[in-house]
């Protein structure tokens, strides 16, 4: 069935059958109401692909992604994260794209996504990434990364955060510690850490400056952010010969890794050794003990990126940069060193 198709059975112009669809304040609602029945009737529905091209707007949000969508999936991170980008969504009548790299770079997945624009997660802004989207005129916003003038940024008070728990745990009395962190990539032999990652490596730094001691005096492991890696290093962890009191973790995925390897190994949380986190996933909560760990607002990230975004597509006046702030919550995974 075909517009013409429905013109015809209406006895209406094609032009007609047009605005019924996307621009009913041009006919009177009851001819609205007269197309719309002979289209239900007929089994007609106006081609996406056609009114994407009439309308230059694809009525769709494009998350740009720095991993594949398998490892996206793993981390709960994300799922909280678009739970407040589909607000917005739902709000505006918008679908979701996910973008991920394609064939292993997220440059040449961007010519492929039909989105009106882009929340960009985990990317600096001397990326090529960044560069081509300001090139093609794509509107977009930066999630977890620098400040920049070219494009709304968002992002949480991680160093804030990190120097918060280190605090509580040298408040306790630890100071054998150990620092699960999530890999910080290919880049860092180049750059070192940047965006969140350095951020947290920053309140860790401060927090280990005011007690008189090193940021070096860490056991620092690098590891990618599942559940496994972090059962696995944190073991590895507990198997030296003076292993830590102590084990920051920088995402409660390789928190509850952790204490995975903690049972298995028969070790007392927090009589042996304390566990932290950082994001405050819901898991946080269940695992026992519970997880001492840092909040930050991940459902009101996606929801604040959203509201940028639209704002950005819609030509609106933007607010150059948001950030959200975090807080410490205690709970059982930590406790003072024997």
């Amino acid at each position: 069935m075909t517009s013409k198709d429905v013109a015809a059975a209406a006895g209406v112009s094609r032009s007609a059958v047009s605005f019924a669809f996307n621009d009913p304040a041009k006919i009177s609602d009851a001819t609205r109401q007269r197309i719309l029945a002979v289209a239900s009737e007929l089994g007609y529905t106006p081609n996406p692909v056609a009114r994407m091209l009439q309308q230059g707007r694809t009525r769709s949000l494009g998350v740009l992604l720095p991993q594949d969508l398998p490892s996206i999936m793993e981390n709960p991170y994300y799922a909280q994260f678009f739970v407040g980008l589909g607000q917005v969504c739902h709000r505006e009548g918008l679908t979701l794209l996910m973008t991920p790299p394609l064939r292993n770079s997220m440059l040449k997945a961007i010519p492929y996504a039909a989105v009106d624009g882009f929340v960009v997660c985990g990317l600096e802004v001397d990326r090529g990434e960044v560069a081509e989207l300001e090139r093609r005129g794509i509107p977009f916003v930066l999630v977890d990364s620098d400040p920049s003038e070219g494009a709304p940024t968002v992002e949480v008070d991680d160093q804030s955060g990190a120097r918060e728990v280190t605090e509580h745990l040298l408040a306790l009395g630890h100071r054998r510690m150990a620092l699960l962190s999530f890999d910080p990539g290919p880049d860092k032999e180049e750059y070192g850490y940047r965006g969140p990652l350095a951020r947290r490596m920053a309140g860790i730094r401060e927090a280990m400056q005011t007690a008189g001691l090193s940021f070096d005096d860490l056991l620092l492991r690098e590891v990618p952010c599942t559940r496994s890696d972090g059962y696995h290093a944190a073991k590895q962890l507990m198997l030296l010969d003076d292993p830590p009191t102590a084990i920051i973790t920088l995402s409660d995925i390789l928190a509850v890794g952790a204490i995975d390897a903690m049972h298995d190994l028969g070790v007392s949380i927090p009589g042996e050794v304390s566990i932290t986190g950082f994001d405050d996933q819901p898991e946080a909560a269940w695992v026992r003990p519970r997880l001492t760990t840092v909040r930050q607002p991940i459902i009101a990230k996606g929801r604040v990126a959203g509201d940028f975004l639209v704002s950005a597509i819609r030509g609106e006046a933007q607010h150059p940069h948001q950030v959200l702030h975090t807080a410490l919550i205690v709970r059982e995974s930590t406790g003072p060193i024997r």
